[in-house]
């Protein structure tokens, strides 16, 4: 856990050069989205193909939730909310399905 707790991931994702997703809940409590996500965008700036997200209302699951405690978890009959699997499919699709392997 110290580990975790000292890494700091802004060198790495500076030196990628491949498209990048990052997405966060607005409601995530484990991973605070609106702390995580600019410094994400920031440690990328130099990569040309960056799509960085908060998706509202999702939990750390990307649940639809209330609170985003963890203890919401198993009450959410809704594993992973359809607007954030239709924004993955769809930036998988632009990038690397069939119409952008004819560009």
């Amino acid at each position: 856990m110290r580990y975790f707790l000292r890494y700091d991931p802004a060198p790495t994702l500076a030196r990628l050069r491949v498209p990048v997703l990052a997405l966060g809940g607005s409601l995530d409590r484990q991973v605070v989205s609106a702390e995580n996500l600019p410094a994400i965008r920031q440690a990328l700036a130099a990569n040309p193909d960056v799509t960085v997200v908060e998706l509202p209302g999702l939990n750390h699951m990307f649940q639809p939730s209330r609170t985003g405690t963890m203890s919401e978890y198993r009450e959410i009959p809704e594993t992973f909310a359809p607007a954030a699997m239709r924004l993955v499919t769809r930036w998988i699709n632009d990038r690397f399905g069939p119409a952008a392997t004819r560009r």
